[in-house]
């Protein structure tokens, strides 16, 4: 028995539903262009910039300890949140606030621009200026508050903070546990600010050559942003319970068909 007009409307919608739900291989993929590209070097050595309100952790060491204690904070005791004294409460190093204007106050040195610095330029100033005073000081320094944001269709958004100073893209994502299906991977956002301007810019990691771009390595501060795909927004326009409202549809279309035998 031919099926009635209204079933058969119902039928083309059901498939154009789980047609534009679909996404494409090409949507999805990563370095989809990679066995073109035996070999790949990137083109550029990534270093952060010190910017305003980077926490700095600086440290001066020499052979003799002594000496170099007057270019060290001192370390301040942390207060236990139980009922035993303060006294009990476990050091802290304390850290330098880069100001608005890119500065730090630093024992015996005074006032400090770091602002816009690299790492490299920074401990070359260090040792420059600190031995005059001690022979062969060791600089230990790093920016102890680093941290990117990943945001979108991410598996596990949030901000993320980094134990180095050179984090990748790819990196960043697998943080927030990779993109979702829905995640378009040919157009992620990765908002970044630099000097107090914020720039807006895009990566294809669809394409193994996307390593070359200046955004492969994040800065501190940088937000990751993964736009819904097309099945993600077709859904949506749908409504969140497509699979269901599917099912029902396919449930009902059997039962009238069984009763117009």
């Amino acid at each position: 028995m031919k099926c009635s007009p209204l079933i058969n409307k119902v039928l083309v919608v059901v498939l154009a539903v789980l047609f534009f739900s679909c996404a494409s291989r090409q949507e999805v993929v990563y370095y989809q262009n990679s066995a073109e590209l035996t070999q790949l070097e990137t083109a550029m050595s990534y270093e952060v910039k010190i910017q305003p309100d980077d926490l700095l952790s600086i440290i001066v060491s020499a052979e003799d300890q002594e000496i170099a204690a007057p270019f060290n904070l001192k370390s301040i005791r942390m207060a236990s949140t139980s009922n035993v004294s303060a006294a009990s409460g476990q050091e802290s190093m304390q850290l330098y606030l880069v100001d608005a204007k890119g500065a730090i106050d630093f024992p015996v040195l005074g006032k400090l621009q770091v602002g816009g610095l690299s790492r490299t330029e920074v401990l070359r100033m260090f040792k420059e200026k600190i031995g005059l005073y001690i022979k062969n000081p060791i600089i230990n320094f790093r920016i102890a508050n680093f941290k990117v944001s990943v945001q979108g269709e991410v598996n596990a958004p949030g901000s993320y903070t980094i134990n180095s100073e050179r984090i990748t893209l790819i990196e960043a994502l697998a943080l927030g546990k990779d993109l979702t299906i829905y995640g378009k991977r040919d157009n992620l956002l990765i908002i970044r600010e630099v000097n107090g301007v914020k720039s807006f810019n895009r990566v294809d990691i669809t394409k193994a050559d996307f390593i070359n771009s200046p955004f492969y390595y994040l800065a501190q501060n940088d937000v990751v942003y993964v736009e819904p795909n097309k099945t993600r927004t077709n859904a949506s326009a749908v409504g969140p319970n497509t699979g269901v409202l599917i099912s029902i549809t396919s449930l009902l279309i059997t039962l009238v068909t069984l009763i117009l035998r």
